[in-house]
């Protein structure tokens, strides 16, 4: 086990909540994974594209992400906030801030939007470095900054109309522009950062918001208001979504941005950075992988 980089990380979620959530999601969990169905295919679709065979995978927030079984490798461990989620293979439950694995004990470390929870997030990425062999991969889809921004929206003017103020109901989300120089500072190479949006119609901001309790992604704020939501706001802000954003049918969408993280351990022989502005070849080419185009969308 490694120790973070930060002395004192900003505590921005409360990870005990977020355990006592993603345990309570665990039972029913399959009722509402589409998000995370479609994300662990589209981070397969890469690996597919990088010219190696994986032996050793470690699969942080596994339990949900269900990736680990799908790949060609020789044994995969997952990790999971808590118990209860189902899935092949080993499930180690541990805290994604605090991974109990030996330096170099793996050739991929993979995630599927788990990490967006974590409150030091520059201390995580670190110990998956540890946790990789010389010329290992990171790959991680965490959720970005414009996720679930219209109901960030209509829960702010709800409030605010009914209630004296408003207080954040949506957690915050890493924003693009910060996440490159935050592999480089764990110690990544060839860091690579994108983001793709993936929308999903409900028919109202209810529905919307009994999938993300069944996912376990409702907000775990310690900044949070203690008092249940009243009514009268949840309505309002219902009423909101539906007139700002539902489409001809009535549906209200909801944006869901993917940001996908990809780093390899520091090894001799690896490539080097350019200097800005002379390279020669696309990225993609040198990574052995493909460009993946951002915009599809996932209706429902």
């Amino acid at each position: 086990m490694h120790a973070m980089t930060n002395a004192n990380p900003p505590e921005i979620f409360d990870r005990r909540l977020l355990g006592l959530r993603r345990a309570r999601a665990a039972r029913a969990f399959g009722a509402h994974d589409f998000l995370f169905r479609e994300v662990a295919g589209r981070l397969i679709e890469r690996l597919q594209e990088v010219n190696r065979r994986f032996e050793a995978v470690l699969e942080i927030g596994g339990g949900r992400g269900g990736m680990a079984e799908e790949l060609d490798a020789g044994w995969a461990v997952r990790t999971e906030l808590t118990a209860g989620f189902g899935g092949e293979g080993p499930l180690v439950v541990a805290d994604e801030e605090w991974l109990p694995f030996a330096q170099a004990s793996f050739d991929l470390v993979i995630s599927n939007l788990a990490l967006h929870w974590v409150n030091d997030l520059v201390g995580a990425l670190i110990q998956a470095n540890h946790a990789l062999r010389p010329d290992g991969l990171l790959l991680v889809a965490m959720l970005g900054g414009e996720t679930l921004k219209e109901l960030r929206q209509a829960l702010l003017q709800a409030e605010s109309e009914v209630s004296d103020g408003a207080r954040p109901r949506v957690s915050p989300f890493a924003d693009i522009r910060d996440l490159g120089s935050l592999l480089q500072r764990a110690g990544f190479a060839m860091p690579v950062v994108d983001a793709d949006t993936i929308t999903v119609t409900y028919p109202d901001a209810f529905a919307l918001m009994r999938d993300l309790r069944g996912m376990g992604e409702a907000s775990a704020l310690i900044d949070r208001p203690r008092r249940l939501t009243g009514r009268a706001v949840l309505f309002r802000a219902a009423e909101i979504y539906r007139d700002r954003f539902a489409d001809a049918d009535g549906r209200i969408p909801a944006t869901f941005q993917v940001l996908t993280l990809t780093g390899w351990a520091p090894a001799a022989g690896q490539p080097k950075p350019l200097r800005p502005g002379s390279a020669t070849a696309r990225l993609a080419d040198a990574l052995g992988t493909k460009e993946i185009s951002a915009g599809e969308k996932a209706g429902r």
